[in-house]
């Protein structure tokens, strides 16, 4: 039987970038994800920072057939268990705690937890996680945090999140221990309240070529 780590890589399926999205409108998300998955990302992140959020995961897990939709910004085990019966393939946390490795060892839906310490790393991977968010990415070392990460944690891979753009995503993509990055500036705000899906499916195809 595959690791949680290892569906949860295989969901990914190489993509090097998640967009990191925050839907303000649900009547977007379906367009929203039927964009990014034209653009060669089909598997995004809709975090649940908005009133709608998981009605909007409910949407795309029923009407886009080519996204895979994952849950963001979960913090406790009742939110994971409302993401993952919302259709919810993989669930990403900003930290890891004791109560959402509990919900996760109990789940078939895969943990993507967010650690930035040597102890929070060291505890994931006590747990069976060799795969973490690294998050905030630009405001806890970024490229050189994860590049010191590397010896001593080398099973570990990492896909930063938190100050990434299409900028500096390909400097994180090239580290040997980073699998991808998410976010958002593939969907702008301005974008996605214009309804300008053509152009979000452009902007995915340019990040989905990125560290390749």
């Amino acid at each position: 039987m595959p690791s949680k780590t290892e569906k949860l890589l295989s969901l990914l399926n190489g993509q090097p970038v998640i967009p990191v999205l925050k839907i303000a409108n649900v009547a977007d998300a379906v367009p929203l994800a039927r964009a990014l998955a034209r653009g060669g990302l089909p598997a995004i992140e809709i975090t649940l920072r908005t009133a709608d959020a998981l009605e909007a995961i409910r949407l795309v897990a029923s009407e886009v057939e080519d996204a895979i939709v994952g849950a963001g910004t979960i913090l406790d085990a009742r939110q994971f268990g409302e993401a993952a019966a919302a259709g919810s393939k993989f669930i990403v946390s900003p930290g890891i705690t004791g109560e959402l490795l509990a919900a996760a060892k109990d789940s078939d839906v895969p943990l993507l937890p967010g650690a930035i310490t040597p102890g929070e790393i060291m505890a994931a991977r006590e747990a069976g996680l060799r795969f973490l968010k690294f998050f905030p990415a630009e405001q806890s070392g970024g490229i050189a945090s994860l590049k010191a990460f590397a010896s001593p944690l080398a099973d570990v891979q990492f896909c930063p999140t938190g100050g990434i753009t299409g900028k500096n995503a390909a400097d994180y993509l090239s580290l040997p221990n980073v699998i991808c990055v998410g976010g958002s500036w593939v969907a702008p705000d301005d974008l996605v309240k214009a309804g300008r899906w053509d152009e979000i499916e452009a902007l995915a195809r340019a990040a989905s070529k990125l560290g390749r």
